[in-house]
């Protein structure tokens, strides 16, 4: 059951990451909106990291039962990590962080875009993979 929960949180994030690569090369303005809007308040910078501990835990728990078990494990630890860092900064602070470096890689958005639908195409080639393992 857990397992299952994983994987459609997993299944839903590569989704999230298809989607917001589309809207980076197709409907930029759309996907720039999106992105400044990170850490503007204590409810989204909280959302954020909930929502970045429950995707690295579903990759540990998915990462035994695919054929990318190293890359799925390693990607899990990298945000649960990274979570528990921003744990320690203020929300405010993150929001200037996100402030002043958002902008600056909004220059890069079809870079973005590009690298947002590698990694889900990725993510679902993984869990679709998992099976064969």
């Amino acid at each position: 059951m857990l397992l299952v929960a994983a994987k459609t949180i997993l299944a839903a994030v590569a989704i999230f990451f298809l989607m917001l690569g589309l809207a980076a090369l197709i409907r930029p303005s759309i996907a720039r909106r999106f992105l400044l809007g990170f850490a503007t308040s204590a409810l989204k910078h909280y959302t954020e990291l909930a929502t970045r501990f429950m995707v690295g835990a579903s990759m540990l728990l998915v990462a035994p039962h695919s054929a990318y078990s190293s890359a799925l494990a390693a990607f899990g630890w990298l945000l649960i990590v990274t979570t528990a860092v921003m744990t320690l900064v203020p929300w405010r602070v993150h929001h200037r962080f996100a402030a002043a470096s958002v902008p600056k890689a909004l220059r890069f958005l079809p870079m973005i875009g590009v690298s947002s639908l590698v990694l889900g195409g990725l993510l679902l080639w993984a869990l679709f993979t998992a099976s064969a393992a």
